[in-house]
């Protein structure tokens, strides 16, 4: 069950990675202590009388045996109508595939992880006085916290990669030593920070996967054929997504041509009248703006260049550069400006690709109460509707690995199924039992989506572990049942008997496993502090999930077995004819 989900890829896949090789380790090695050392160990151990008195057997002895009476009535109930059975599991389904559909559904869930950053670009050509001075007003807004003991310290970097840039780093104190999460500081802060004229700031808090954006909120990327077509989409979808889905904040499109340039413009028609080549015009222009490396000088072993430069450059105006002269191909000076002009312009800092395609990127804030599955699906719609002919959509950071690991998790699904089915029929040389075995899957599954809905937990890749290990439990409770009925059947009793002898017999071991592994769910559940959110939500999938799908086990199981099993002769059968057929084929010989 737990080596497919090691093949995972994506991001995300690297938490199943891990999971699936230490889990897959840990079952290897108590496989092996269970059948070498607990036999050796239970041989040396004194065989006890059972005693009929005593504080356990008044106790927990009793509600054992009165457990087990009413579960042999049950069951007799349930087999003698399995149809009502059936009927009542499959409407349980029904109704677990009617409730996935309400609960929230995301990558990751809403984490503490101690630290808030605060992200804030200006505009192009700002410098780092006007960055330092808005980075001072973001400063502002935290200093309550830090007086309060909320925030430990407040660390900020302007200008690091770009001097348009700000980011704040604001460590949180231990959280038993504080009153607020870091979503409650977030939510109080982030409409201040949007207010700051000139560069507005986002705040968020990091996640496990770290896929946050830059600016730490959803991004996406538009990509079509020129870049002017695509910043005119990009404004007017950016609109669109302000006036429709205000709760995503007011989204920032990355491609702004505001940086100043100067701009060479060569008349190359005339410049070929004239006898002047380009290359001519290219070398005077590098020399009279930035020096040309025309040779080398060798001193011993050192080689040092010799640059071709104005000693005016860095005062030169623009407009000078038109005055320089340029020699064509018969000797003649020709001044520049009659074979070219200056112009000035706006352009973009940078120019950004998707996919090998032009592209522009839009972020915009992650609301911690909105799933991500809705917000995606919004936008996906907005698209559809407003984007014209030839731009494209692309979900960047944690939306696009969301939708990958969505796909791949039900693929990684499908094939655990499909190998877990096929190790089983040939476990036990029967197809028929390890379809009985397989078919209460689904219905754990469902018995998943009923905790997940009544703790209000996300699905989410966390909860995902938590329904693998859910699986696992469950198909082995199925297996200890099924297993034992059909020794039973070897020995001659009916399917009927065979089935109502198992569960009496295997119902100790079953809630064994349920209550050692509900109760090993419990720190998960009760768990504080960094990565909580992740462990609760594996916790309450096998904590809640368990609980409940033990009903389909103890219940569901028998009445499959008892519909199914009758198809099929009991393996005793099998190898008596097989015996006879040998010892036939040695009278001939």
């Amino acid at each position: 069950m737990f080596i497919p989900i090691a093949f995972l890829p994506s991001t995300a896949g690297r938490l199943f990675r891990e999971f699936g090789g230490v889990l897959a380790g840990a079952v290897i090695i108590s496989s092996f202590v269970a059948l070498s050392l607990v036999p050796a160990l239970t041989a040396r151990l004194a065989v006890k009388k059972q005693k009929q008195s005593g504080f356990f057997h008044a106790t927990f002895g009793r509600f054992g045996h009165a457990c087990l009476r009413v579960y042999q009535y049950t069951l007799v109930k349930a087999l003698k109508y399995a149809w009502f059975v059936g009927v009542l599991s499959l409407l349980a389904g029904g109704g677990a595939y009617l409730l996935a559909k309400n609960i929230d559904n995301e990558l990751l869930p809403s984490e503490d992880r101690g630290t808030i950053r605060i992200f804030a670009r200006g505009p192009d050509g700002a410098g780092l006085n006007f960055m330092d001075r808005q980075a001072e007003k973001m400063e502002e807004m935290l200093l309550p916290y830090v007086e309060n003991g909320t925030i430990d310290s407040i660390y900020t970097v302007v200008g690091r990669w770009d001097p348009n840039i700000v980011f704040i780093t604001a460590p949180l104190q231990h959280w038993d030593d504080r009153d607020k999460s870091l979503q409650d500081v977030v939510s109080e802060i982030r409409p201040g920070l949007q207010n700051i004229p000139g560069a507005p700031g986002n705040a968020f808090g990091g996640n496990s996967l770290n896929l946050r954006g830059q600016g730490g909120g959803l991004e996406i990327a538009l990509t079509g054929d020129t870049y002017d077509n695509i910043h005119k989409a990009a404004m007017a979808f950016a609109a669109t997504l302000e006036s429709e889905l205000p709760e995503l904040g007011r989204p920032r499109v990355s491609y702004d041509p505001t940086q100043p340039q100067m701009r060479v413009n060569i008349d190359r028609r005339r410049a070929e009248e004239l006898g002047v080549p380009l290359s001519d015009i290219a070398s005077t222009l590098t020399a009279a703006v930035n020096g040309d490396d025309i040779a080398d000088l060798n001193v011993g072993d050192q080689a040092i260049p010799i640059m071709l430069q104005t000693n005016n450059r860095s005062t030169v105006n623009p407009s000078d550069l038109t005055n320089l002269y340029v020699k064509s191909n018969d000797g003649n000076l020709i001044p520049l400006s009659s074979l070219a002009y200056i112009t000035e312009e706006g352009v973009a800092a940078e120019l950004e690709r998707q996919a090998q395609r032009r592209a522009i990127k839009v972020e915009m804030e992650l609301p911690e109460d909105i799933p991500l599955s809705e917000v995606v699906e919004n936008v996906r719609t907005l698209a559809q509707q407003n984007l014209p002919d030839g731009i494209g959509l692309v979900f960047l950071g944690e939306a696009q690995t969301y939708e990958e690991t969505s796909q791949q998790v039900a693929l990684t699904y499908v094939l655990a199924f499909v190998i877990v089915l096929l190790v089983l029929a040939a476990q036990f040389e029967s197809v028929n039992s390890a379809v009985v075995v397989m078919l209460t899957v689904p219905f754990g599954i469902a018995a998943a989506i009923y905790a997940l809905y009544l703790t209000s937990t996300s699905i989410n890749i966390y909860s995902q572990i938590g329904l693998v290990m859910l699986i696992g439990l469950l198909a082995k409770n199925a297996i200890l049942l099924i297993e034992f009925a059909d020794q039973l059947r070897d020995k001659g009793l009916s399917v009927y008997d065979a089935i109502v002898e198992a569960g009496k017999v295997r119902l100790r071991p079953i809630m064994m496993t349920l209550v050692s592994t509900i109760l090993g769910g419990l720190p998960l559940i009760l768990s504080t502090g960094a990565g909580a959110e992740a462990r609760n939500a594996i916790g309450w999938v096998v904590f809640g999930g368990l609980g409940i799908a033990v009903v389909f086990t103890l219940y569901l199981t028998p009445v499959l077995y008892l519909a199914l099993a009758r198809f099929t002769k009991p393996r005793a059968d099998e190898t008596d004819r097989l015996e006879r057929e040998m010892e036939a084929a040695g009278e001939h010989v």
